[in-house]
């Protein structure tokens, strides 16, 4: 479903990404991991058309994502921002709801409150929830309220920044299991970025180890322990000693 081929994109003189190849079969769900700044969050902008690479192509079904109507490309995902990224301002509701309040899938206000309020059941939240502000929800509850936005619209595939990022051991699993529980019930096809393992474990289908700017193994979760690759091998075992220079 979505392809990435010889993609490369600096920035001045720091070359980010050197030549990533990779491939997410639709309705699967893809986890990219990595240290940090190696090019996880860059390489997801430049699928969604926020950041245009400087050579290789991306595309999604076999079309080029930097061609066509955007609003109706946009339209096809979900995110799930590693921060919240909920607006301060607006009550929950209308935070799961933004997208159908707005733009080509406008709904009326009756029917995207309805939607936004079925939603955050889905992910565990009761109704009372939809009329409190950001601000008065724990950390565990906006993330929820992220994962109810991402999937209001219904989209076909939803990217995932860092979900767990921030959370304690108990709600990173609940978010993990909402994740993966959605994304098997919609069909849609999934990727994630993360340095959690744990995650990984709980949501990937296959994984992809990207450093210093390409992909350097790329595999089922089920092969991921007895890959031979010395990069990923250090990077899930959490060794000092190997191929990735820990900076000091």
């Amino acid at each position: 479903m979505i392809e990435l081929r010889d993609v490369h994109k600096a920035f001045g003189e720091n070359r980010v990404l050197r030549g990533v190849n990779l491939t997410v079969a639709s309705g699967s769900s893809m986890v990219i991991i990595g240290g940090s700044g190696t090019g996880k969050s860059v390489a997801l902008k430049c699928i969604l058309g926020l950041i245009r690479p400087d050579s290789g192509t991306i595309t999604l079904d076999g079309q080029d994502v930097t061609r066509g109507d955007r609003d109706a490309f946009l339209a096809r995902f979900g995110m799930l921002f590693q921060g919240g990224a909920l607006f301060d301002s607006l009550p929950v509701w209308q935070n799961v709801a933004f997208r159908l309040l707005r733009g080509s899938l406008k709904r009326p206000a009756r029917e995207a409150r309805e939607i936004a309020v079925e939603k955050l059941r889905r992910v565990g939240l009761k109704p009372d929830v939809a009329d409190k502000f950001p601000a008065e929800l724990s950390g565990g509850m906006q993330k929820r309220v992220g994962l109810a936005r991402a999937i209001a619209a219904e989209p076909e595939i939803i990217f995932f920044d860092e979900p767990t990022t921030g959370l304690d051991p108990i709600m990173s699993g609940v978010i993990n299991e909402l994740i993966r529980e959605i994304v098997v019930e919609m069909g849609a096809t999934a990727m994630t970025i993360t340095h959690d393992m744990t995650s990984v474990r709980a949501i990937a289908d296959n994984v992809a180890m990207l450093h210093d700017g390409v992909i350097k193994w790329t595999g089922p979760v089920s092969e991921m322990d007895h890959s031979g690759d010395p990069y990923l091998d250090q990077f899930i075992h959490g060794r000092a000693e190997g191929p990735i220079e820990a900076v000091r």
